[in-house]
């Protein structure tokens, strides 16, 4: 059997990035059943189960050699191998490997190339701000007249807003930016532009990636979250998309759904593990 997979997340304290973080872990557990030891999934704060608790977990039953993989689209900094680094010192017989963050894969880009046009046919919705249980769930911005509405509006009038989740990291920002070009020129190249967000922490924010679409002269923008699993995040996407959309009554705003838990997601991190196995000397 080959050594056990570590899934590592940032942590968030949001129910339903936890609930979907676990289904993930589970479809690899399923997926790699007869040929990995052991598939775990620990955060590295905020959340459990903990980094440490799942490391204890593998090494109490008897594996003392793992690879670990962080489960995000960008780089971790410096916090994943200070944590794996403690870890071997609680664990002195404790060998690891690392694998790659998941993007900017082909394949993710394609994912996200699902959601954009999944969020593209939904035109003939109405402006909507519908409820899942206590849960808001922003499908469309939408507050044109019914005579604007049925005017059709072409890909080339049509921006994207790309939105990462934002870092103290320059670099992992830049990769953001990147992944926004990328996706422009393999999978989105009919449109007006795409144009690069953030959730938090490093401008522009969603309210700025729409302005510059708006002031380009789109008369349609289409959100897409550059991000993993359903939660807080998704839900602050949501609500800057609706503030600024309530401002601007012309410009018809859709937002499109996370990557989420898919089996393509999965076929990307197992090629990850893979390719670090591979990488020992």
């Amino acid at each position: 059997m080959k050594p056990p997979l570590l899934l590592i997340g940032q942590g968030s304290q949001d129910d339903a990035y936890a609930a979907e973080f676990g289904r993930f872990v589970h479809r690899l557990r399923c997926r790699l059943d007869q040929t990995v030891a052991d598939v775990s999934g620990g955060y590295l704060e905020r959340a459990t189960p903990r980094l440490s608790d799942s490391v204890d977990s593998l090494v109490a039953r008897g594996h003392h050699r793992l690879v670990a993989l962080p489960l995000s689209l960008s780089r971790l900094g410096e916090e994943l191998p200070a944590a794996m680094e403690l870890e071997q010192k609680r664990h002195p017989t404790l060998a690891y490997d690392y694998g790659r963050p998941l993007g900017p894969d082909p394949r993710v880009l394609g994912l996200l190339s699902e959601r954009l046009n999944e969020a593209a046919v939904e035109l003939s919705r109405p402006r909507a701000l519908e409820l899942a249980g206590a849960r808001p769930r922003l499908r469309a911005v939408d507050a044109l007249s019914a005579d604007d509405v049925a005017t059709p509006v072409e890909p080339g009038e049509t921006a994207v807003v790309l939105v990462g989740e934002g870092s103290t990291d320059a670099a992992a920002n830049a990769e953001v930016h990147r992944v926004s070009r990328l996706f422009w020129e393999t999978y989105a190249y009919d449109f007006m532009t795409v144009e690069t967000a953030f959730v938090s922490v490093t401008p522009p924010g969603v309210p700025g990636g729409l302005e510059r679409c708006r002031r380009l002269g789109a008369r349609r923008v289409i959100v897409v979250p550059y991000l993993l699993f359903a939660g807080g995040l998704l839900e602050r996407v949501w609500a800057q998309a609706l503030a600024y959309g309530a401002g601007h009554p012309d410009l018809d705003i859709r937002c499109a759904e996370v990557i989420g838990d898919c089996e393509i997601l999965a076929d990307v991190v197992i090629d990850r593990y893979e390719e670090a196995l591979q990488l020992v000397p």
